[in-house]
């Protein structure tokens, strides 16, 4: 059953990602339709074309890879001045000249094949349904439109799962009342007859009692009755129940128990000698229920911008924590749980998840927030400011419109677009270390994956 689950996991994560690249690339096609641009494809994976259909002008299909999609919009690039001067003087030999070779080596060539490429969306020099003729705004928006939506959709998957499912959290209900205090530094889980009674015993507290005040204080979670009971070895305290809709005082006196020293994020507290500090708390042995508690509907969008600015703050280190990821696959090392995912790695996961022990609610919400993550990650990356990413559009029509805005100050003739095939050698190198990276990722997660449950 595991492994079924294990695989149904898996399967969830590929339709989730298949369903997050549909969206981002509507979030393209819409704005590009609207503001009439001729959009020759949609189409959602990369190779072998396994279903499409036409509607209009656009063919919608599914393709054999769901790694990512696209859509193909014409006039992506202004053809070249040069080019057209060319194309119009020598007539047929400009027909030739886009489907020979560029002399110039090997990223002339690359240049000139994208202008070939890019000049085949383009039905006639007069054509304005192209990309690059549109005002700079509406440009910036269709270029948008598709991190936009993963954004979005990262919304919703937080709000159903904060707000609709809640965050699984201790209740101020008492769930079960231990019958004595087992010493920390023995093995068993059976009471003897050496061990001390437990104070909550002692004290009359029953399961299904719910904690409103403890010495005094009210109480709105069990963190903090938890703190007031450590915080008082040896002390007695009154502790406030609601018991079937009767207030109930009771007095109870925590047991001194000593454990290890923790700081606030749960580590082990050290001296000077180096040895592990210890320290005395009180112990009651109650167990609160837990349950899930749902939030505030502000809360998704709330989650969903800390985890931008979170994945921001880390995507300029990514070629340092790729290579740290590539060093743990060569020497076996432990890898940063919080380090980058191929889809590999966001699939196991997802499968990890589902086959689980745990109940299916727990399940479900662990599966929403890898998908809202990875949605997060997919708006963040899109827009770096680099081709062929869609942040790297913007940035070219966003440049555009700056040398329009110049020559509009200073009432010169408007420039030419810019020419973003003369770019096409750096989007060869940013597409090269991209799948450079994303092998590495991907050897990674196969050879040394992160797991949910640690090593």
């Amino acid at each position: 059953m595991e492994v079924i689950a294990f695989v149904i996991g898996v399967v969830l994560m590929v339709v989730g990602l298949a369903v997050s690249i549909a969206l981002h690339e509507l979030g393209h096609l819409w704005p590009a339709k609207k503001f009439g641009v001729r959009v020759g494809q949609y189409m959602i994976g990369f190779g072998p074309t396994l279903w499409s259909r036409r509607r209009g002008e656009t063919e919608y299909g599914v393709k054999a890879i769901p790694l990512g999609g696209y859509i193909s919009m014409a006039g992506m690039y202004p053809p070249s001045p040069k080019e057209i001067a060319r194309a119009q003087a020598a007539g047929a030999a400009g027909s030739a000249q886009r489907t020979g070779r560029a002399g110039g080596g090997f990223f002339a060539t690359m240049v000139q094949d994208a202008r070939a490429a890019n000049d085949e969306t383009l039905l006639s020099d007069d054509d304005d349904r192209v990309f690059y003729r549109l005002p700079v705004w509406q440009r910036v928006v269709i270029m948008l439109g598709g991190p936009t939506m993963n954004l979005l959709f990262a919304i919703v998957l937080f709000a159903i799962l904060l707000s609709g499912i809640g965050v699984q959290s201790a209740t101020t209900t008492v769930s079960t009342v231990s019958e004595c205090i087992i010493p920390a530094d023995v093995e068993r889980t059976e009471c003897a007859a050496s061990d001390p009674a437990a104070p909550a015993v002692a004290a009359g507290i029953e399961p299904g009692d719910v904690i409103t005040a403890v010495d005094g204080v009210p109480i709105s979670n069990f963190a903090d009755a938890a703190a007031i009971i450590q915080a008082s070895p040896g002390k007695q305290i009154v502790v406030v129940v609601q018991r079937e809709g009767e207030t109930h005082r009771l007095t109870l006196t925590p047991v001194a128990v000593t454990r290890p020293a923790t700081d606030e994020l749960g580590r082990e507290v050290l001296g000077a000698d180096g040895e592990p500090q210890t320290e005395e708390v009180g112990i009651a042995g109650i167990r609160q229920e837990v349950a899930y508690l749902r939030q505030p509907i502000w809360a998704g969008p709330q989650a969903a911008f800390e985890q931008v600015g979170a994945v921001s703050g880390i995507i300029w280190q990514l070629p340092v924590k790729v290579w740290e990821t590539g060093v743990t696959v060569v020497t076996g090392g432990e890898r940063d749980p919080n380090g980058p995912l191929s889809i590999v790695g966001a699939g196991r996961l997802s499968g990890e998840v589902a086959a689980t022990d745990a109940p299916i609610l727990n399940r479900v919400a662990g599966f929403l927030s890898l998908l809202a993550s990875l949605n997060i990650a997919l708006f963040v990356f899109n827009l770096i400011p680099l081709l062929p990413l869609d942040g790297g559009h913007i940035a070219v029509a966003l440049w555009d419109g700056i040398r329009r805005a110049w020559a509009k100050l200073f009432r010169r003739p408007p420039p030419p677009p810019v020419d973003a095939t003369k770019l096409v050698p750096v989007t060869f190198v940013v597409v090269v270390a991209l799948i450079s990276m994303g092998a590495v990722l991907i050897l990674a997660d196969i050879v040394n994956p992160v797991s949910l449950f640690g090593p």
